[in-house]
């Protein structure tokens, strides 16, 4: 579908910059993390203060990948500096997945992003798109199941794990409903698990359920963008068929034979590696990698530069500096 958020990539004046990278703005703010994923003003501070900074075009919430499992019941372990992780597993056989609880959007801190989210489509107004973020089916039920034994599922007990997938499903597109309703132009479904199955697996136990977030909830005013950030070039056919028409990866995707391979109507966007670049990566570095990454792609009008997955909290800000300063200077 050509969605509002499409003809705002493609009308871009230059490369559209797009980190994912709202835990980055706590190098400003000086909050932690336990208040970026727990209260909304946190998050909305954070994610304004970089584009304060870098005059970001596009304002994104966090992704925050305990939310939704906390809202079925799962126990968090929440530190100041780290983003929060799921302790144990939640459901273990199909007779517990069946008796699984109902959430809302909005229940324990999936309000966070989804008030941010209201907040940040009211400072922006309609000149600057707001997205949101949340977990992937096959992300949340590795949440929900465990990430390895939901993987081992998939061939062993593929029934009980398309019943799980069937559950998250479903609260994902009222989850997803709910940042429409916010006004904001998009939300980005983080599928980071789906990277670890088999193309064909990707096909049966993700694509298949993101595309039904798609037609639930997107609209001519409301992108869905699928993020992938383990998926290489052997998934993309199967992540083609989840109907996203806006699709983010990670390093190990081979990002400009995936350009040549979707054609000019699909957008994509990635994947500067996250450790190497950002993280761990001197400024020079990444200025360089940067660089090479806009070369690549220079003749594909239908990319957006961005980080391969979110940028973690604690990350330099002197590497981010690099990144949008070498995006100024090939848009010049």
């Amino acid at each position: 579908m050509d969605t509002r958020f499409a003809r705002f990539v493609m009308g871009f004046p230059g490369r559209l910059a797009m980190p994912i990278a709202a835990y980055a703005g706590l190098e400003i703010t000086g909050e932690s993390v336990e208040d970026m994923v727990s209260v909304p003003g946190s998050q909305f501070k954070a994610v304004m203060a970089l584009h304060d900074r870098y005059q970001t075009p596009v304002l994104l919430t966090a992704i925050d990948p305990s939310a939704e499992a906390e809202a079925y019941g799962c126990e968090v372990r929440m530190t100041e500096r780290e983003i929060p992780t799921v302790v144990g597993r939640l459901v273990t056989n199909a007779a517990e997945i069946a008796s699984l609880p109902d959430p809302v959007p909005g229940d324990f801190r999936t309000r966070v992003p989804l008030e941010a989210a209201w907040r940040l489509t009211a400072e922006a107004g309609e000149a600057v798109p707001v997205l949101g973020a949340m977990l992937g089916p096959f992300s949340l039920a590795g949440r929900l199941y465990g990430a390895n034994e939901a993987l081992e599922a998939t061939a062993a007990e593929a029934e009980t794990i398309e019943a799980l997938l069937d559950n998250v499903t479903g609260f994902l597109c009222r989850y997803a409903l709910a940042f429409r309703e916010t006004g904001a132009w998009g939300v980005i479904v983080a599928e980071p698990a789906a990277g670890r199955l088999s193309a064909e697996g990707l096909g049966r136990f993700s694509a298949q359920f993101v595309k039904r977030i798609v037609k639930a909830v997107e609209t001519p005013d409301f992108a869905v963008i699928l993020h992938s950030c383990g998926a290489k070039i052997d998934h993309l056919d199967e992540i083609m068929g989840s109907g996203a028409g806006i699709c983010h990866f990670g390093a190990p995707m081979d990002i400009v034979a995936a350009l040549g391979q979707v054609g000019p109507n699909v957008i994509l966007g990635g994947n500067l590696d996250v450790a190497a670049v950002f993280q761990k990566g001197t400024p020079q570095a990444a200025g360089e990698a940067t660089r090479a990454l806009l070369e690549a792609t220079r003749s594909y009008k239908n990319f957006i530069v961005s980080s391969g997955c979110d940028i973690p909290p604690g990350t330099p800000l002197a590497n981010l500096n690099a990144f949008f300063r070498a995006v100024a200077e090939f848009n010049k």
